[in-house]
């Protein structure tokens, strides 16, 4: 009996001894990984004044309409958020792309609040494909314009959950006297009840990995949250890459991009399972990283800086 006592203490002290040295080895690899190369693919990045237009497709309170939107009001520095860090600094990031193209004369970008479309009957149904995606994101203004679609924690959107917690992509826009352009459209699911461990992490547990404790979400909305980190890594890849031939890394069909290129990165020291050094509010506890409009908090995602060659965080 004590023979077999002692073998199995043994067993679990190896299989503890592993599992250190499996952590080390990986967090070595994160700290040794060779510098990602973005290229520019020669095409149009977004420049100008840009609207960006909110559909919402099935129900959404109030409150959380006003998350999303806070959050696209505070992306313009004419709108200056006096806290620091905040969402208009994160955002100045992606103007390093511009300055790559043309550096004597770089093109600039301004982003504001547009106009919001409720569908709150879901017109298409419940299920919907990446075609009646498009179909929503048509129905915003398609010139000078990137349209939004964000979907509801009870619609099911094709791929959603299993391969994507949202896309961006163009599409062409409506023929006005025999001309059509191209539109952006990015599309946003609320996975609070089908997949927060996937799409709202780390204010929900990973569905796999290190089971660390959830951070509290700024907003107290871990569906809303998790909804404002995908939009604000798609806005960049939508910026930065609106049409397929902007700045990005590996397969056309599958690039990483300013935000992509830095997964589950938020602050300093991060890692796999942990987001990183993140400020902590007194009053709620929850974890952020930008403050915003209305006196927001939000957590964004880091943004790989092409002039340093790494990912960016605020903290």
């Amino acid at each position: 009996m004590a023979s077999f006592v002692f073998t199995q203490y043994l067993l679990q002290l190896v299989l503890v001894i592993s599992f250190f040295h499996f952590n080390l080895a990986a967090r070595r690899l994160a700290d040794t990984q060779q510098p990602l190369l973005f290229q520019y693919h020669k095409g149009p990045l977004l420049t100008g004044k840009i609207s960006i237009n909110l559909i919402w497709y099935g129900k959404f309170k109030p409150t959380q309409r006003e998350i999303i939107s806070d959050f696209i009001t505070s992306l313009s520095t004419s709108t200056p958020t006096t806290a620091q860090p905040s969402v208009a600094t994160w955002w100045k990031t992606t103007e390093k792309y511009y300055h790559l193209i043309n550096s004597k004369k770089p093109s600039t970008l301004q982003l504001s609040l547009g106009t919001q479309i409720l569908d709150e009957n879901c017109s298409l149904g419940k299920s919907l494909s990446n075609q009646q995606i498009v179909q929503l994101a048509s129905k915003g203004a398609q010139k000078n314009a990137i349209n939004v679609v964000l979907t509801s924690a009870n619609v099911a959107v094709e791929g959603f959950c299993m391969s994507k917690c949202g896309t961006h992509g163009s599409s062409k826009g409506a023929s006005v006297q025999g001309k059509s352009n191209k539109f952006a459209y990015i599309w946003v699911g609320n996975s609070e009840t089908q997949c927060p461990g996937q799409c709202a992490w780390p204010f929900h547990q990973p569905i796999y990995g290190p089971q660390s404790p959830p951070l509290v979400a700024p907003n107290n909305d871990v569906g809303l949250d998790g909804m404002v980190i995908n939009l604000a890594s798609l806005l960049a890849g939508t910026t930065t890459n609106p049409f397929g031939n902007g700045y990005f890394q590996g397969p056309k069909d599958a690039p990483l991009e300013a935000a992509s290129a830095c997964p589950g990165v938020y602050g300093k020291g991060a890692y796999t399972g942990y987001a990183g050094d993140l400020l902590v509010d007194p009053t709620s506890g929850a974890s952020y990283n930008a403050n915003g409009a209305n006196g927001r908090k939000y957590l964004v995602p880091a943004l790989f800086d092409p002039s340093t060659q790494s990912c960016s965080t605020l903290v």
